[in-house]
């Protein structure tokens, strides 16, 4: 019974070594009297027992490496401290085991050695303004360095970048500098636009209040030339009427000297400077003027 009971106990044993059950999203290796046989995926996979054992369970998941803190020295000599996580998978896990005896201290000096050597070659405005093309460049070398290992660099991420104390005091007011430069000149140029959209004002209402005045001048030079025509129309008009008048009832000489002493009376009394007088006038005056002289004698 005794015996029984130890047999049982055996085989139990040797069941609970020889069946494995391998989780989701990791790999088993397994090895047989000490040589690689096998990768075991997730489910269930029996081995044998004592010559068959786990070297190791990989996690084929995306994993996160932080890397400590680094000082390095910029291209001008400024000594900074980058920050930086790198994110890999690892996609042949025999690789991973046997290719390398630890792959994250691997991938953590690679990264260390790799990003002195690419921040040494820049200077600090290079460094805080390049962080894309720092991150893109120590990804593509940490990726080909690690192919061999079985393993993909996804990404590399600067998480922070701290400049010493004075440096940051430096910047600061480099910084404030440039702010308030930017601000005089922004004003310079605000005053700037100013005037001259008050200049381009100033000219645009000289121009519209000129083309006003012209337009009234002209407008009033039509207005009077208009009133001129029509007085000349009505003149004509009534010297028409005077002459067809006279031709109707075919007066003598005296008649005519007579209507045209009228009609001189008639264009005195108007405003322009000068009078022409026809010439059958000139006749009559010289008679009324002869007549004049003689009353004046016969008075004396």
């Amino acid at each position: 019974m005794v015996f029984l009971i130890i047999f049982l106990i055996f085989i139990l044993i040797i069941a609970f070594s020889s069946i494995k059950v391998v989780k989701q999203s990791e790999v088993y290796i397994i090895e047989r009297l000490g040589k690689f046989y096998k990768i075991a995926d997730a489910g269930l996979s029996i081995i044998i027992p004592f010559f068959d054992h786990v070297r190791s369970v990989v996690s084929l998941k995306q994993q996160t490496m932080d890397i400590p803190p680094q000082g390095v020295i910029t291209q001008d000599n400024v000594t900074i401290t980058i920050d930086t996580v790198v994110f890999y998978q690892i996609t042949d896990p025999a690789k991973a085991v046997y290719e390398i005896q630890s792959l994250k201290k691997g991938i953590e000096y690679l990264a260390i050695t790799t990003i002195r050597d690419i921040v040494g070659k820049m200077d600090l405005d290079a460094t805080f303004s390049s962080r894309d093309a720092i991150n893109d460049k120590l990804r593509t070398i940490l990726d080909e360095a690690t192919d061999k290992w079985g393993c993909k660099i996804d990404r590399v991420e600067i998480k922070d970048i701290n400049p010493p104390a004075d440096i940051r005091d430096a910047m600061e007011k480099q910084m404030n500098a440039e702010r308030n430069k930017r601000a005089l000149i922004l004003q310079a140029e605000g005053e700037r636009q100013s005037a001259i959209l008050q200049a381009e004002g100033q000219k645009e209402a000289a121009i519209l209040q000129a083309e006003a005045d012209r337009e009234a001048r002209i407008r009033r030079a039509a207005g009077e030339a208009e009133a001129i025509k029509k007085v000349a129309d009505a003149k004509a008009r009534e010297i028409q009427m005077v002459y067809a008048a006279m031709k109707d009832a075919a007066p003598n000489d005296k008649v005519v000297q007579l209507k045209s002493l009228e009609a001189l009376q008639e264009v005195a009394k108007g405003d322009a400077n000068k009078v022409f007088i026809p010439f059958e006038a000139t006749a009559a005056l010289s008679s009324l003027g002869t007549a004049t002289e003689i009353i004046k004698d016969s008075k004396k």
